[in-house]
């Protein structure tokens, strides 16, 4: 299948060249020396309110040519763990392929996946991250998996999965988690409570996020990604991570009564 995109003209500018100014802005001049990572916490947010937080975190990079991508599923369609293995999705810089034999090695691996193009149809979370590096890399493959299950026990188990098909892929595999922080509280509330969550992040400790996230009542969309990365992060040898950007929505409206926050991580 050739998934269209969902967000063009909303999330992101869907004309190529003024999408391209856009991502320049975005990331900003090239890094002195790129970095090797097991995997990076991304947000998702339309370009100009979280863009800088993830062009930052993907500038920074030194990025590969295969990648898993774990996203929420926003909205209430198709299975909790959906995965696609074939195929094709397209934004306005041209069509990025899936990665048909990773996606297999991980459906095998992990099989509690599901496949189902539905729950990725009208998916944003994931889409908005491909012009980034369409735009660093040109040409790339990549898995697409969307998470809309709160269990734990399946989060670690997909981590798990995704762990030992990237340790035998035989070339680098990047994990990017998308996830947004704290939703619609006041800009104080949000850091407050997105610094307990970054510092479950920081700790790799996706166990310790799945708490935090439930007792302290945060709204962090792609918190079951961020599990699932951090689990599979774990398993593959990461021993730190490092905060790269934070920002709010409040950042640019200015309105700092109901925000939502940003974080931008890379874990090696």
């Amino acid at each position: 299948m050739r998934r269209a995109p969902a967000v063009a003209g909303l999330f992101y500018p869907a004309q190529r060249e003024q999408l391209e100014r856009l991502l320049d802005t975005c990331l900003g001049p090239p890094a002195a020396e790129p970095e090797p990572a097991v995997a990076c916490l991304v947000p998702h947010a339309g370009y100009i309110y979280s863009g800088p937080v993830a062009g930052a975190v993907y500038r920074r990079l030194l990025l590969p040519r295969r990648f898993i991508i774990l996203c929420p599923r926003h909205h209430p369609v198709g299975q909790p763990l959906a995965i696609l293995s074939s195929g094709s999705w397209q934004t306005p810089l041209g069509d990025v392929p899936v990665d048909t034999a990773l996606a297999h090695a991980l459906r095998q691996a992990c099989p509690l996946l599901r496949e189902d193009p539905e729950a990725h149809r009208l998916e944003h979370s994931l889409e908005v991250q491909l012009p980034f590096l369409q735009r660093l890399l040109g040409e790339f493959q990549f898995v697409p998996v969307a998470l809309g299950t709160a269990v734990l026990a399946a989060l670690e188990e997909l981590g798990r999965a995704v762990a030992r098909v990237v340790a035998e892929a035989g070339e680098p595999v990047l994990i990017i988690a998308s996830s947004d922080m704290n939703h619609y509280e006041s800009d104080a509330v949000t850091r407050q409570k997105d610094r307990k969550a970054i510092e479950r992040i920081l700790a790799l400790d996706p166990a310790g996020l799945f708490r935090t996230v439930a007792e302290e009542e945060i709204s962090m969309c792609g918190f079951a990604a961020a599990v699932a990365m951090l689990t599979a992060a774990r398993e593959l040898g990461a021993s730190r991570a490092e905060l790269v950007r934070y920002a709010t929505s409040g950042d640019v409206t200015g309105d700092r009564s109901a925000v939502v926050g940003y974080a931008g991580i890379v874990i090696q």
